[in-house]
């Protein structure tokens, strides 16, 4: 290799984003140092998302973009989903790759440096058999306040448009004194956000004697000191229990939001897409969080054009689009995925057909967002401040249901960024507030990124 340099395009979730903390935390510790562009890279890699065909595409136009660059030393890698979900033919498909792996094999990624390193061409690590799936050693964080911990891998759930059992392996779950012990190390270095993530986070089953699930362990994580907030993601509705409502009902650290994706509104359609709930056993869920002693911002995931689904079947969807009021959503056209059960199913949904379903699901929610928004102005939210817009002068903040509030009227300079304080919402749009700080010019907000 020519140099000790590397540069990593993520595509994908939260976890995946966690993941490729994991690859430069152990780059880094092997000598590499990251720089702006693939340009000026050494090691390229692309950590990688196969949940939606069109994130697959994306990684492979960009490997065809730098083909003539493998000739003058630089080196290429693919990781994570569609690394697992391709395997060693993605040499085949782009022969000035070198590097093919997935994410259980990251704890072994500075075995593979040092092939890369010695001139092999074509290293791998493709085995999901490993219980070595969480954080390394060398994790590099890169938001200085907020922290993701990973305390499930996998997916025993076979959702038929779904890859992720294939890519990244059965559910493993990390034992709750490592969790704890993690969360501690992040508290005690600065961090006053914690996400725990996992494919099915609330499927969590501690390994170790102590058996907690994964309500007791929200609400133990929501326990240590200098610890403000604490989100999940992403649940799954069939382990999505009243006592996960209970425990963030009890304890105000644990954030004003769930996403709990519903795929379709229609009992047919999920019974063809083998989620393991119906309509109603999901609205019973929804329920919990409507009549809960907190409100709760409640976000979705909404596939259409399923193989099978109906007019009728769409028009259920839009009817709990009404009745449920989320306050945002993800919206996505049903995508072919390879090993998925759907891939054999009749009643195909042709291609402009999904446009417009998915077209008038996102016109519906936007009306949703813009009424629900409004509804706040004049609200008080606390937030934690993450940036400042240098265009707008606005400082952007976030509030525990997980919205985006711009405000301005807020003295400190970038000290600012990492704190919470108190702002008024003035103005409303479909994606984000506007508001004002209430913060005094004299008050003595140092001290206030930690809980007590």
């Amino acid at each position: 290799m020519s140099e000790k340099t590397f540069y990593i395009e993520t595509f994908g979730c939260q976890m995946n984003v966690h993941d490729s903390e994991k690859v430069i935390g152990t780059l880094m510790a092997h000598g590499y140092e990251p720089v702006e562009s693939p340009e000026q890279a050494g090691l390229v890699l692309y950590n990688t998302c196969s949940i939606r065909d069109k994130a697959e595409q994306k990684v492979f136009s960009r490997l065809q973009n730098f083909k003539r660059e493998a000739g003058r030393g630089k080196i290429f890698g693919v990781l994570g989903c569609v690394a697992q979900q391709e395997g060693e033919k993605i040499f085949e498909r782009a022969p000035h790759v070198s590097l093919v792996a997935g994410s259980a094999s990251y704890p072994k990624l500075g075995q593979m440096l040092v092939q890369l390193e010695a001139g092999d061409r074509r290293v791998t690590g493709l085995s999901l058999d490993t219980e070595e799936t969480f954080e390394t050693a060398f994790t590099r964080r890169d938001n200085p306040h907020r922290a993701y911990i990973t305390i499930i891998e996998g997916c025993d759930k076979s959702c038929a448009y779904c890859v992720v059992p294939f890519t990244r392996g059965p559910e493993r779950s990390r034992t709750s004194d490592s969790v704890m012990a993690e969360a501690r190390r992040l508290a005690d270095a600065g961090y006053s956000e914690i996400q725990l993530l996992g494919q099915n986070v609330n499927s969590y089953r501690d390994p170790s004697p102590a058996r907690w699930d994964f309500a007791t362990l929200l609400a133990r994580v929501a326990e240590v000191r200098g610890i403000r907030r604490v989100r999940y993601t992403t649940s799954h509705p069939r382990d999505f229990v009243r006592e996960i409502v209970d425990a963030m009902d009890a304890n105000p650290v644990l954030c004003d939001h769930v996403h709990l994706p519903v795929q379709s509104g229609s009992s047919r359609v999920l019974a063809l897409m083998d989620r393991l709930y119906t309509r109603d056993d999901y609205m019973r869920r929804i329920e919990w969080l409507k009549t809960a002693r907190r409100p709760y911002s409640v976000t979705t995931d909404i596939i259409v054009g399923f193989p099978g689904e109906t007019e009728a079947d769409f028009e259920q969807t839009l009817q709990l689009l009404d009745e449920v009021e989320y306050d945002s959503l993800f919206s996505f056209k049903y995508s072919p995925r390879p090993n998925t059960a759907a891939l054999a199913m009749v009643g195909c949904v042709p291609e402009e057909e999904k446009q417009r379903r998915l077209a008038i699901v996102q016109e519906k929610q936007r009306a949703i967002q813009i009424r629900r928004n409004a509804e706040l102005i004049g609200a008080t939210r606390e937030v934690l401040v993450e940036g400042r817009n240098q265009a707008t002068q606005q400082w952007i903040g976030r509030t525990s249901d997980n919205r985006t509030l711009n405000f301005a009227g807020a003295n400190g300079g970038s000290q600012l960024v990492g704190r919470y304080i108190p702002v008024r919402v003035t103005r409303s749009g479909p994606n984000s507030l506007v508001g004002e700080s209430l913060l005094c010019s004299n008050e003595n907000w140092g001290d206030s990124a930690h809980g007590s």
